[in-house]
């Protein structure tokens, strides 16, 4: 084992106060958040249960893993919440001044469109 790996190697988190492990050497049965996401889960609450730390840029860096059989199925949105996400969306698109739904976001730097921002750009 190499000196870096015997660095971050701590199974039983008498060093670091969790376990921890190298990077890719974490044992089967944990996952990071984005790997539970791609699974389809999330963590359900679950306190950290381990990490993973690595050298990187800027220093030591850690990911934090959670136990895979204790977490959760991920939550769907519910017909109404997704009514009301899509009519935000489209109030973002929608222009305050000349009512026009845009195809693209209004700029809060601008709060209009950019034809009603720029009007001499826009007849040119």
């Amino acid at each position: 084992m190499s000196r870096i790996r015997a660095a971050y190697f701590d199974p039983d988190g008498a060093r670091y106060g969790i376990p921890t492990y190298w990077w890719r050497g974490a044992p089967p049965g944990y996952a990071t958040r984005r790997q539970l996401t791609a699974a389809g889960l999330r963590p359900g609450g679950q306190p950290i249960a381990a990490q993973v730390l690595w050298r990187g840029v800027g220093g030591t860096r850690a990911a934090y893993l959670y136990r895979v059989d204790l977490a959760r199925p991920k939550r769907t949105a519910t017909p109404a919440q997704r009514r009301a996400i899509r009519a935000a969306l489209l109030a973002r698109r929608t222009c305050p001044t000349c009512r026009q739904v845009r195809d693209y976001y209004i700029p809060r730097s601008l709060g209009e469109c950019l034809t009603c921002a720029h009007p001499l750009e826009a007849a040119a």
